[in-house]
């Protein structure tokens, strides 16, 4: 019986590790772009496979980077998929600003990549591609968001996001190309990664909460996102594949909140509760209980031009693709700050372990 064959860009990011679980549980044989520099040790980023408990041997490695055109060919010329996930990126809205020409040759360059090879390896009625577009794409763009919104992007990041949404619809029209966007807004998880804002609460909490800490510090507290599950993400991801015909559809929860919001759902989860006194960057975030200053704003943390307001109109998708989020926002909260509670827990253990083992192999 043949196996389907995915090949996964990124497949080393939060997402991607996600989409790999999804897909091997539907007896895909799944294909993975990683970068030489994504598995240098115990430590790295394929820490995530472990972290969703993911045989990472299940997977199939190629190195390469998505961005050199003749390897991207190659390797789909190998691999032979019948899908392509594209969620290899420069993830970063705000390192976007610092690095513009980076943002516009991951995000946009490696998309064509992506879609030269399968044009001139005759592929075309063969393989069906999903490209990771972003929220972020709308920009200052009026809230709700959906696949009809005009969209106007307020960072490098959201220019090169759109450019190559642009791409995706142009080779779909012109060349009949199976190739669908995936508008996601911010979605989340216990593997995100500790630069991501979200991730960066819930350490950060877990660290106070253990001493080991004594502020939060955050940019704009204002900011309102639309978050979901990284879990749920991925299944509508492979739900667009699964269409006769290809299209864009946003992806999102439907409810806003904001980065104060989250905070104070947050250390809510340890039994602290926030309260909040000033504005702007004046404003601090303090235990109502003891009056201690847990939270404070950085302006270094600001970017740019920020995006204020992203919710999302999932109803097409809901329509169309049968999909809507199973994890909302208090419980995504719940699950990533219970994740790194016992990932601080393991880490104290084995640093007990390693200290008495020392001890016994130095002992008088």
């Amino acid at each position: 019986m043949h196996r389907r064959k995915a090949f996964v860009t990124g497949v080393s990011g939060q997402d991607g590790a996600y989409l790999a679980q999804f897909l091997l549980n539907k007896d895909y044989e799944v294909h993975g772009l990683v970068r030489w520099d994504s598995c240098m040790g115990k430590s790295d980023e394929l820490a995530r496979f472990e972290a969703l408990g993911l045989d990472i041997s299940r997977v199939h490695l190629h190195f390469g980077d998505l961005i050199d055109a003749q390897n991207i060919t190659a390797l789909i010329k190998e691999i032979q998929p019948e899908e392509i996930y594209n969620l290899a990126a420069m993830s970063q809205v705000a390192v976007s600003f610092d690095t513009p020409a980076s943002a516009i040759e991951i995000n946009t360059k490696g998309v064509l990549a992506v879609l030269e090879a399968v044009r001139l390896l005759d592929m075309e009625e063969r393989v069906r591609i999903y490209q990771a577009s972003s929220s972020e794409m709308f920009g200052s763009a009026a809230a709700p968001q959906n696949e009809e919104t005009p969209m106007h992007p307020c960072s490098p990041y959201g220019a090169a996001k759109l450019a190559a949404y642009w791409l995706v619809k142009t080779y779909r029209d012109s060349y009949g190309i199976h190739a669908s966007n995936g508008i996601l807004f911010n979605h989340e998880s216990p593997v995100r990664g500790e630069d991501f804002v979200t991730r960066k609460i819930t350490r950060a909490v877990v660290e106070i909460e253990k001493g080991r800490c004594e502020l939060l510090m955050l940019g704009n507290l204002d900011s309102v996102r639309d978050w979901g599950h990284a879990r749920d993400y991925v299944a509508g991801m492979w739900a667009m594949l699964q269409q006769n015909q290809p299209g864009d559809y946003v992806l999102a929860t439907g409810e806003a909140k904001t980065v104060r919001e989250f905070v104070t759902r947050a250390f809510s989860h340890i039994g602290v509760r926030i309260g909040w006194r000033g504005c702007g960057i004046d404003e601090v975030g303090f235990d109502k209980k003891t009056g201690r200053t847990l939270v404070q704003v950085d302006p270094a943390l600001f970017r740019p031009k920020d995006v204020n307001y992203l919710l999302g109109d999932a109803s097409k998708a809901k329509a169309v693709l049968g999909w809507q989020p199973e994890c909302y926002f208090d419980d995504l909260i719940s699950e990533m700050m219970n994740a790194d509670r016992q990932e601080y827990y393991n880490c104290k253990q084995n640093r007990q372990e390693d200290t008495a083992a020392f001890l016994w192999a130095n002992r008088a």
